[in-house]
């Protein structure tokens, strides 16, 4: 019983066993099944999200949130579920109805592939590809592809540079986090997510602090978080590249993006936080099941966290930041790393932890002081572009 889900499945296996079923075919159905009971866990989960994330928005911004319906509003999820289902379901005139209606499907079902890869036990995942790293990023960029459709697809301009603006920054921030995911490879020696989590005896974090906050801010940008939500500005561009689709197709994207922010605290702690390791995991491993998911909904909170107290910053500063401060931090830390890992090899762990932490310092300090000096370079240039202005309009009056 310290692993109810194997136990389950091998009762499964047993009575297909005695069905007769050859071991292909049996094999076929248990994937199957496993595919549907983590995709139906996966979206029920996400009905909760709503209802969590709204909780926590009125928290913050000193309100109650949902309480009405249900003990602690926990219905009320549920009945937006159902207005959705009985709304309209409208197909703008001019958009291509294919595209048009495919987009919302691959928005939720690129973050549900994303879990295939993710081990959420020692004996619980869905595969275990030794190129799992690349499998994530691979199946993330579609996601991104998926906005670009429904902003075309939709014939409506504002979509259209809604999907615009998610070329402009999703794409770009795909950059530093790709090449800060080669560090926990680096430490692992490994692209398979399950043996990064196994090799994690000391956290990721904790090796490579400036990595894990690279990849975080990455991510929360890939996913169109706030304050990286400039291609679905509400109060710039009416919703963005969703603003054509109603009822289910939008609630789809909704889930999506919830869906996603959860995903991204599942990655983040099954690549820097050791996943499902924890006491007693490796004996019981329901124990590192519930470690797993504490791991990532922990930083699922902290997405929404930075996403209601921060506000939108403008696609400028936002792209500057990316390829000015972090893609060159994300090279440094990845070329760094790579030559320290070498040279301190076969070390005591403590001398390898050390020397990780201070490198991470060291680039950070680099990185900042550079940042300051670049701020303080555009205020003079800033001002003395504006005293000019100013003397030229004073000598225009006194003309």
């Amino acid at each position: 019983m310290t692993d109810p889900v194997v136990l389950l499945a091998d009762w499964l296996r047993g009575i297909l066993i005695g069905a007769g079923l050859p071991q292909f075919w049996i094999s076929v159905v248990m994937s199957m099944i496993g595919v549907v009971v983590l995709a139906t866990v996966l979206l029920v989960l996400d009905i909760f999200l709503v209802w969590l994330e709204r909780k926590v928005v009125a928290r913050f911004q000193d309100r109650l949130g949902p309480n009405r319906l249900g003990p602690f509003g926990l219905f009320q999820p549920f009945a937006d579920v159902i207005k959705l289902l009985i709304k309209e379901d409208t197909t703008p005139g001019g958009a291509d109805k294919f595209l048009y209606n495919l987009s919302p499907i691959i928005a939720l079902a690129t973050v549900l592939l994303l879990w295939a890869v993710l081990p959420l036990s020692p004996t619980l995942f869905g595969t275990d590809i030794n190129v799992g790293v690349l499998y994530i990023v691979a199946v993330g960029a579609i996601a991104t592809l998926g906005v670009i459709i429904a902003g075309w697809a939709s014939n409506n301009k504002y979509a259209l540079i809604g999907a615009f603006r998610s070329v402009a920054m999703m794409v770009s921030y795909e950059v530093p986090m790709v090449i800060v995911l080669l560090i926990p490879v680096i430490f692992a020696g490994s692209m398979g997510i399950n043996h990064i989590v196994q090799a994690q005896s000391i956290w990721y974090l904790f090796l490579a602090p400036v990595a894990a906050l690279v990849f975080f801010v990455s991510s929360i940008a890939e996913i169109g978080r706030a304050p990286f939500d400039l291609f679905e500005a509400e109060s710039e561009i009416v919703a963005g590249y969703n603003i054509e689709y109603s009822g289910m197709k939008f609630g789809l994207f909704y889930a999506g993006e919830l869906l996603h922010a959860l995903t991204i605290g599942a990655i983040f702690s099954a690549l820097f936080l050791g996943g499902w390791r924890g006491p007693g995991a490796e004996q019981v491993p329901l124990l590192g099941l519930i470690y797993f998911f504490a791991k990532a909904i922990m930083m699922y909170f902290v997405v929404m966290w930075v996403r209601y107290t921060v506000p939108r910053l403008r696609i400028d500063h936002i792209l500057s930041f990316n390829w000015k401060f972090l893609t060159p931090l994300a090279l440094a830390l990845v070329i760094c790393t790579a030559i320290l890992d070498k040279l301190l090899a076969g070390v005591s762990p403590f001398l390898y932890w050390l020397g990780m932490v201070v490198l991470n310092g060291f680039l950070l300090y680099l990185a900042l002081s550079a940042a300051r000096r670049s701020a303080r370079q555009e205020r003079m240039q800033a001002d003395a572009e504006s005293a000019e202005i100013h003397s030229t309009g004073a000598a225009t009056a006194m003309h």
